[in-house]
């Protein structure tokens, strides 16, 4: 927190009633919409392409990272959101911080979920940061922990953090430069036909001037890829060309994205295959919001079915964001982004089978 932000709170005393909130219950007596099932784990291992036996057949368990799901309130919501709680939202509005954004979450697993389970929760306020100043704006972190029982027993924990936070205000356009006194008088001087021309003369002028400028900024580059000691042979193989595919070396599974071990048997002894590039879109969303400077939205991400029949997330590219459909073939390729950066992608397949519906927007 820098010295400028204390010196803030301390003149409003807003974050003195902000950590008044802390420990103070943030969902009381909270119960599941629906017991854990078998329906709702199989769409969550086909969304996830896990196919992991635990998962499925009379003795299945929860995959743990559902914990959060079996208490989500759905369009319709919870209604047992503390009243504590909402006091803090209410306050946090009322000092402007009015647009909230999700930035992490912990999850802790304690044992696991079986179909049948009766799931009940309770959440508490558990920290409110300072006053922070990000990309996004100015406000503050307010962190909850929800303990989620099953049949009365402990479960797991699930830390959820958000950010309510007042947008930075965008950086005004520079003024143009005012036209030299001597040009002003001389398109005062000068016949209604002449004064025309030499304005969308400026006008032309003006425009190219602003497109060498754009072009004068550096683009900000990608985010780079986060590349350790288990996925750097699929980085490699990128480098090269490759789009390499992990495959168990006890049970011959193909895996994607690379992991240190298989999820069938769970040997961590594997070999690769070079993917033939060719695939589906099985999914996709069009990106609209949030922007990134190095990205132009909107723009297509798809979660491709490689012919192996493992499943990648990449952009979908060759053919307009409202044109990709379900179904839609495509082919890999390989883009350069930067001069450091390359990226596999998957380019629309011209003259392909018939697609099915649209998918999200976000």
């Amino acid at each position: 927190m820098s010295g400028e932000e204390r010196a803030h709170d301390a003149r409003d005393g807003l974050y003195d009633r902000l950590k008044a909130y802390e420990g103070k219950p943030a969902a009381i007596a909270g119960r599941g919409k629906d017991p854990v099932n078998l329906p709702m784990i199989r769409h969550w291992c086909e969304a996830m392409g896990d196919a992991h036996p635990a998962y499925r057949g009379p003795d299945a368990v929860a995959p743990p990272t559902m914990l959060q799901a079996w208490t989500m309130g759905g369009l319709s919501g919870h209604q047992d959101r503390s009243e504590a709680y909402g006091e803090l939202l209410g306050l946090l509005d009322g000092a402007g911080y009015t647009s909230v954004v999700a930035t992490d979450c912990e999850q802790e697993y304690l044992r696991p979920l079986r179909p049948g389970d009766e799931i009940t929760f309770d959440a508490v306020v558990e920290s409110v940061s300072p006053r922070k100043t990000t990309k996004l704006g100015t406000g503050h972190f307010v962190t909850t922990r929800m303990d989620v029982r099953a049949g009365g027993e402990l479960a797991g924990t699930h830390r959820f953090r958000i950010l309510k936070y007042a947008p930075a205000a965008r950086p005004a356009k520079p003024a143009k430069p005012a036209k030299p006194a001597e040009a002003a008088e001389a398109a005062e001087a000068a016949e209604a036909a002449e004064a025309a021309e030499a304005a969308e003369a400026a006008e032309a002028a003006e425009a190219a001037e602003a497109a060498e400028s754009v072009e004068a900024v550096e683009r900000p580059r990608r985010p780079r890829p986060v590349v350790n000691r288990d996925n750097a042979g699929f980085w490699e193989g990128v480098a090269a060309h490759r789009l390499l595919i992990q495959r168990c070396a006890a049970c011959g599974t193909l895996r994607f994205p690379w992991l240190p071990g298989c999820n069938d048997c769970g040997a961590g002894e594997w070999d690769t295959v070079e993917a033939g590039g060719e695939g589906t879109v099985h999914s996709y969303v069009v990106m609209h919001h949030p922007p990134f400077p190095a990205f132009d939205p909107p723009y297509a991400v798809g979660l491709i079915e490689l012919a192996e029949g493992v499943r990648m997330i990449s952009n979908v590219v060759g053919v307009p964001y409202d044109k990709v459909r379900i179904g839609m073939p495509v082919r890999l390729e390989f883009q350069r982004v930067d001069e450091e950066l390359e990226l596999p992608v998957f380019r629309a397949v011209e003259d392909g089978p018939a697609a099915g519906p649209g998918e999200g927007e976000r």
